[in-house]
């Protein structure tokens, strides 16, 4: 890896207020050339370009309807629409936003609070394509506006759920513990620190003898194709997470798919993969 994962993921935050300057040439290019080398490790391709806009703090300027304030340089990417397509759109731009952490700049996933038509034109996304997210991409203002401040404070941003919530041994009714899992544990942990919407955490994981089965709750909008059902995207970041955390801890494994998982999952949690040890 070209930045240290761990370290990375605790230092990054969303940020949504940024100083009106564009990117410096030379971030410009480390994070676009860092942007075209990612894949994931589901196959599914991915294109992840920049999209730069007048700078100016006016929401109808920037298309995030105020969310988003001084920003003028945006990532987009767009996902081909095969299974896992989202999860994979969610995996290859995480790996961007803590990339461009690591150089210092301010990220912040966007996915209902944009205008999607105007960043889709933008994109060039295709009818066999889903832009299913953005982000903008730039230096962080000094000072958090009262506004981000807010939405900071109402979206509890800086909160995660406990373990219990989130990882099971073998069964949907059994809490994972951190001494269960061994040398996995950090990987679980900065999972389970990975950015969602509405840091709502849809992610949720199963250990069961050599496989960690990935689920998401995603209830009736499962397939949902318009907008994407953004908790797929959400589990794809959380799967980077993992993913980069094993590799930086260099544990052997890979993700698939399996026919042998845990039955009976609760209504409205759909399995994804399973990341299989060795």
């Amino acid at each position: 890896m070209q930045f240290p994962v761990q370290e990375t993921i605790e230092k990054r935050r969303s940020i949504r207020s940024y100083e009106p300057k564009p990117l410096r040439a030379e971030d410009r290019d480390k994070l676009m050339a860092f942007a075209e080398a990612v894949n994931n490790p589901f196959g599914v391709p991915t294109r992840i370009g920049l999209i730069e806009t007048e700078h100016a703090d006016s929401p109808k300027k920037l298309g995030t309807y105020g969310v988003i304030r001084g920003a003028g340089s945006f990532l987009g990417i767009a996902v081909a629409k095969e299974p896992l397509g989202l999860e994979a759109a969610g995996y290859d731009m995480e790996q961007v936003v803590l990339y461009a952490t690591h150089l210092g700049l301010g990220t912040c996933w966007l996915a209902g609070t944009l205008n999607r038509e105007g960043f889709t034109r933008a994109m060039g996304t295709g009818e066999g394509e889903w832009m299913p997210a953005i982000t903008p991409v730039g230096y962080p203002a000094q000072k958090l506006s009262f506004h981000e401040q807010l939405m900071r404070s109402s979206m509890k941003s800086t909160q995660r759920k406990p373990w219990r919530e989130l990882f099971f041994h073998t069964d949907f009714r059994t809490a994972l513990c951190e001494a269960d899992v061994g040398d996995y544990a950090p990987a679980l942990e900065l999972l389970r620190l990975a950015p969602s919407a509405t840091n709502a955490q849809p992610w949720r994981v199963v250990m069961d003898g050599s496989a960690f089965h990935f689920y998401a709750v995603v209830g009736k909008d499962a397939l949902a194709e318009n907008p994407p059902a953004i908790q797929r995207v959400d589990v794809g970041i959380g799967a980077c997470h993992f993913h980069l955390a094993t590799q930086e801890k260099k544990l052997p494994g890979h993700f698939a798919r399996l026919n042998d998982r845990v039955s009976s999952a609760p209504e409205g949690w759909r399995y994804l993969f399973s990341w299989v040890k060795g």
